[in-house]
């Protein structure tokens, strides 16, 4: 990790001589990106000024301090510096790309990002994968003038590796710390991204989810995380694990944020043939946001979901009755899991058998011929390095390599039963046989303590597996806290039904403003 002063860092920024040095910004902890596009514009601040604080924010609360772990690395100082005067010099000549305009990101470690740093998925056997290339993703968010800071730290190849994991844990990062509790969990896989945004190491961040690995750390941290229906949003040079279920998604402090985020990354890939249709469903999703979107709106709660805990349901009792205040009409809905009793074991087929094929064909792609190139490649160097396997083991790479291929008669049969039972017998039935408008539902339990000897220890209520796999839009936001822990609420929609569902997160949050402040303690409190 590329450490950073504050003072190295401002030196490096070009001043207009016409000009005296700005005053500083104000603290940027706990300010949201349109907070900050805000100050930029009525106190005439230089973006690099900006991007340095976050900097040596980085430097101070993630290497030393609470040292969260959740960034792996940062881009040279003077990279993000070309990029900010670059910006400040449009910003000066009236020319503004958009609410992203200079404003800091860090993006998950198993998105490519062209400049020096590697795209190691958390695994030591792609310490060396400098591609020099940008995912589109990244490429629409540099053009609608987004600072890049550097990668965020993930649970290990997105938490596919081994059911004994501990979230948040990668060979190359270590741990990743809850900002709300250092000893508790991030949950994964996008365990640095939600940290970070949590305690405010930069705006913004970019995560990935395959089932829960935006919505649950995102949940756990106590922010917003917006997992967009797939076919949304492009993954080339992305590292997968299911091109059925996998997308990228952004991880704000605010569903504005969000919503500005997804604007900016949606659309279509020729590369990427599930985003087809993606031009053509994409709208300014800032522009859907209202606080009366709730109004008229019948909303399903999945009450079946929300576990037993009294203080979790005091919570999401709190949530339902601010929905109802704003003009909404709550459904209860006691059997949602009816009739999906198989659909585990379907998902689980075909994770398994499209992660093989599907890391085989990001491996070949890369653009270095020396490293692995097959999931039994990585399988092998594993073994040869004791490093990988300290804290758990890769049963479920093994268990992947053993299946057939995309062709194979098991996987058909569980692809079509999976994309049946979560959308058309899953979510579209709820939606349809209890003429609801979208579904309610508790995100997470509290953070659970860390323990890389015995792995996660997850036992709360959960909500992700019928948008994962149907590749619905699910939305996360902050509705209380349990002993300091934060729990979200969870909105969740039909298939391209994006702008519904953050629209409706936007208005249940600014009525609610639930988010909570991170305290960096050991322990809950007393």
């Amino acid at each position: 990790m590329q450490k950073i002063s504050l003072l190295a860092a401002t030196a490096l920024l070009v001043i207009d001589p016409a000009m005296a040095m700005p005053p500083p910004l104000p603290p940027v902890e706990g300010k949201d990106a349109a907070t900050l596009q805000a100050e930029m514009e009525s106190r005439g601040m230089y973006e690099g000024l900006l991007a340095t604080l976050y900097l040596d924010r980085i430097a101070k609360v993630d290497d030393y301090g609470p040292k969260l772990d959740a960034v792996v690395a940062t881009f040279p100082n003077a990279d993000v510096m070309t990029e900010a005067k670059l910006l400040y010099e449009e910003r000066k000549a009236g020319k503004l790309r958009g609410p992203l305009h200079g404003i800091p990101i860090l993006i998950k470690d198993n998105i490519e990002v062209a400049g020096p740093l590697p795209t190691t998925a958390g695994s030591l056997a792609l310490q060396g994968n400098v591609t020099g290339r940008d995912a589109p993703i990244i490429a629409r968010l540099r053009n609608a003038g987004a600072v890049i800071l550097g990668k965020t730290n993930l649970s290990e190849w997105a938490n596919i590796r081994s059911n004994n994991s501990t979230s948040g844990w990668s060979a190359v990062g270590g741990l990743t710390k809850n900002p709300h509790a250092l000893d508790r969990n991030t949950c994964g896989s996008s365990a640095g991204s939600a940290a970070a945004v949590a305690a405010s190491l930069a705006p913004l961040a970019i995560g990935t989810e395959t089932d829960g690995s935006i919505t649950c750390p995102a949940g756990v941290n106590g922010i917003v995380g917006f997992k967009p229906t797939v076919g949304l949003v492009s993954r080339t040079h992305i590292v997968p694990i299911s091109h059925s279920q996998d997308t990228a998604g952004p991880m704000t402090l605010t569903v504005r944020d969000a919503a500005a985020v997804m604007t900016v990354i949606a659309g279509s890939d020729p590369a990427d043939r599930a985003t087809a249709e993606a031009d053509a469903r994409k709208v300014d999703y800032t522009a859907a946001l209202s606080a009366d979107a709730l109004k008229g709106k019948r909303v399903g709660v999945l009450r079946d979901r929300v576990g037993d805990r009294a203080d979790i349901a005091a919570l999401f009792d709190a949530a339902l009755k601010q929905i109802t205040d704003l003009g909404a009409t709550v459904v209860e809905i006691a059997d949602s899991r009816k009739g999906l009793e198989e659909l585990g074991a379907a998902e689980f087929e075909v994770l398994m058998t499209e992660l093989k094929a599907d890391i085989a064909t990001y491996l070949a792609g890369l653009p270095a011929n020396d490293g692995p190139k097959t999931l039994a490649d990585l399988i092998a160097f594993n073994r040869a390095n004791p490093a990988e396997l300290k804290w758990f083991d890769q049963s479920l790479f093994e268990l992947a390599e053993s299946k057939g291929g995309l062709d194979s008669t098991a996987y058909i049969a569980a692809r079509e039963k999976a994309a049946r039972l979560a959308g058309a017998e899953g979510i579209d039935r709820l939606m349809e046989e209890h003429d609801v408008n979208l579904l309610v539902g508790v995100t997470n339990g509290p953070a659970w303590t860390n323990d890389l000897v015995n792995g996660d220890h997850y036992s709360g209520p959960s909500v992700s597996q019928l948008p994962a796999v149907a590749g619905y839009p699910h939305l996360t936001v902050p509705m209380g806290a349990v002993a300091g822990l934060p729990i979200g609420v969870s909105f969740i929609g039909g298939k391209w039904a994006d702008a519904n569902v953050l629209a409706a997160g936007y208005a249940y949050e600014q009525a609610s403003r639930k988010r909570v402040t991170p305290t960096y303690r050991v322990g809950i409190e007393p």
